[in-house]
């Protein structure tokens, strides 16, 4: 019966090893993964410090949240759509996005007026965790000065900034 209880104690000491082993090596994996994704940075984009996107497409600028900025904020459950005719200057909040962490005010790169707002995203919210540069834009601005986008980071600037 003794040599048993020691079998028995070794089996669970090797099963607790084992478990600790795998959700170590497991942990590295996920923040390597984690990083790699959150390292996405498309190279025909503008970027911010606050981790807004921007796509020029002649003098209209689309504006959404970087994939490192969905990342950090987990879960999308509810955006603040930006007022569409709304007057706003550069790096004022026109928009927010909260998620089960945290609100983070969306701020306008450059200044103009706000022309479109990403309806879809009042039923969808999680588009933007999903598709952070696609379909989960989240307003359209028609810049009132284009040498403003000059201001802003490119994307080695950017990926530099959140150390990837």
């Amino acid at each position: 019966g003794i040599s048993m209880g020691r079998d028995g104690e070794r089996a669970s000491r090797e099963v607790t090893r084992g478990g600790r082993v795998s959700i170590e090596t497991f942990t590295p994996l996920m923040q390597h993964r984690g990083t790699r994704n959150m390292s996405e940075v498309p190279g025909d984009l503008h970027y911010t410090e606050s981790h807004e996107w921007i796509r020029i497409e002649g003098n209209r600028a689309v504006v959404g949240i970087t994939d490192y900025a969905q990342n950090a904020l987990t879960d999308v459950v509810w955006v603040e759509l930006a007022e569409i005719g709304a007057k706003v200057g550069a790096m004022e909040p026109c928009a927010s996005v909260e998620s089960v962490k945290s609100v983070s005010e969306i701020y306008a790169p450059v200044a103009g007026e706000i022309v479109e707002s990403n309806e879809a995203l009042e039923d969808a919210p999680e588009v933007i965790n999903q598709d952070a540069y696609g379909e989960g834009w989240i307003f359209v601005l028609s810049m009132d000065d284009i040498s403003q986008v000059e201001g802003l980071l490119d994307a080695a600037t950017y990926s530099g900034l959140i150390g990837d």
